[in-house]
């Protein structure tokens, strides 16, 4: 039983910050890789970021690789995404999703929070 709770979304211009949270319940944390995902109206979900449980490995998609960065605090059962020089393509619904299996978070991880929604005006 492993449940996410994501945070951090909201409205900001381009160019524009924003550092996003997911929450996890349970005393194993880390033992779950995670990973970031998102998706836009009308598009498929893609993915976005992902670390090990130790936050030792780390992985990008090349659209986001030098302006997001992917992190964890394994005491506070958190792992974070900040990003940087958003633009207005960033716009969408940015889930968080855990697995025992590292690979499993860079395409469909066995968990999945609720979703928070980013948008970046113009």
């Amino acid at each position: 039983q492993v449940q996410l709770v994501e945070s951090g979304g909201g409205l900001v211009q381009a160019g524009g910050s924003l550092r996003l949270s997911c929450t996890a319940s349970g005393r194993t944390f880390s033992r779950y890789a995670m990973g970031w995902f998102r998706q836009a109206p009308g598009k498929e979900r893609e993915f976005v970021a992902a670390i090990s449980g130790g936050g030792i490995t780390t992985d990008y998609a090349d659209s986001m690789k030098g302006r997001f960065t992917i992190s964890r605090d394994n005491a506070k059962n958190t792992v974070y995404l900040q990003m940087n020089s958003l633009k207005p393509e960033d716009t969408a619904v940015y889930y968080c999703g855990g697995s025992t299996i590292y690979d499993r978070v860079l395409n469909n991880p066995d968990y999945w929070g609720q979703g928070t929604q980013v948008t970046v005006s113009s």
